[in-house]
């Protein structure tokens, strides 16, 4: 705890640009590459492309992961935040490669916990292709001199302690939960993206859409839960609009809670612990909807996988297997 007062406490009174502290401390890249764009990379191929820039520029690019995969869940993000705690990581760097081939890249300090970053100051680029955002990248280090010494020439891939074991043991239950019928099942209902979401609005699908279109999909989907839910779930539910306590929540009967996970299919249904037979498509992105139990900490995925592209059809599936 005290390493990471100093970390802050350090940044605060410096107040380093992204360029500054890029060149003066470890980066971790977290890509995220559309497998359809043309020509066809996957986002390791696109890292062993791009390091070298990264390294030219000044910077010490010490790890790269695939961002789907880190935003998964929370507590995949709070495993990676303390990886990335314990090495000392100072930068996190957003590499983004969109289906018609653009690239665009962000450089963000480390925010020091599960939000991995926050909105704010940072370093920008964006190019039609490769080649050019490489060049970008480049011009970071000109006429800048950089502290970051004996920095490895070629990409790597390291696993994050711990994270395999808690995939294997994930929690989730084959299961219907039972006594929906006497328990009020809580809907959240978020806003626009804080703090807690803002790495994920760099998925490769999602980057770039316009604030006005993204506010309008949130405000279409509150809608959408109610209409769908007055039509599939008979028994009582609450909409809950403020953050409330656990201890809270069940005082008031409601002992369920709605979850969702969005994703590549294969990833979540790894995270799940559910055979990857069960998905026609495995790179697809996907939405799977998972009620979790309060009082016991356990979370129920319904006993057949039902995640879809379209989030109703996917709120819809799973609530008609867990209601009779």
């Amino acid at each position: 705890m005290t390493g990471l007062i100093c970390f802050f406490s350090l940044a605060g009174f410096a107040q380093p640009t992204p360029v500054g502290q890029f060149l003066d401390g470890k980066s971790v890249i977290l890509v995220s590459a559309a497998t359809s764009a043309t020509p066809p990379v996957n986002w390791q191929g696109l890292a062993e492309e791009i390091h070298p820039a990264f390294v030219a520029a000044g910077g010490d690019p010490v790890a790269y992961y695939e961002l789907e995969e880190v935003i998964l869940s929370d507590a995949i993000k709070n495993a990676y935040a303390n990886h990335f705690i314990t090495r000392q990581i100072k930068n996190i760097v957003l590499l983004i490669r969109k289906e018609d081939g653009r690239m665009f890249c962000h450089i963000f300090p480390f925010s020091g916990n599960g939000n991995i970053i926050a909105p704010g100051n940072n370093w920008s680029a964006n190019a039609n292709n490769k080649d050019q955002l490489k060049e970008q990248i480049q011009a970071i280090g000109a006429n800048k001199r950089s502290e970051n010494f004996l920095v490895i020439n070629v990409p790597e891939y390291p696993a994050i302690p711990g994270l395999e074991s808690n995939s294997n043991n994930s929690g989730y239950i084959q299961a219907a939960p039972l006594n929906l019928d006497v328990f009020k099942l809580g809907i959240l209902l978020t806003g626009a993206a804080g703090n807690e979401s803002y790495l994920n609005t760099f998925r490769q699908d999602i980057y770039g859409k316009e604030e006005n279109q993204v506010l309008a999909e949130q405000k279409a989907q509150r809608e959408g839960l109610e209409q769908v839910f007055k039509a599939e779930y008979p028994f009582q539910t609450e909409f809950l609009t403020t953050a409330k306590s656990n201890q809270q929540l069940i005082s008031e009967k409601v002992q369920f809670i709605l979850m969702k996970q969005e994703g590549r299919e294969a990833d979540l249904m790894r995270s799940m612990g559910v055979p990857l037979e069960a998905s026609q498509n495995p790179e697809r992105i996907v939405v799977k909807y998972y009620i979790r139990f309060l009082v016991r900490n356990e979370l129920y995925i319904g006993e057949k996988w039902d995640a879809s592209p379209d989030w109703r059809q996917a709120l819809k599936s799973f609530l008609n297997q867990i209601t009779p």
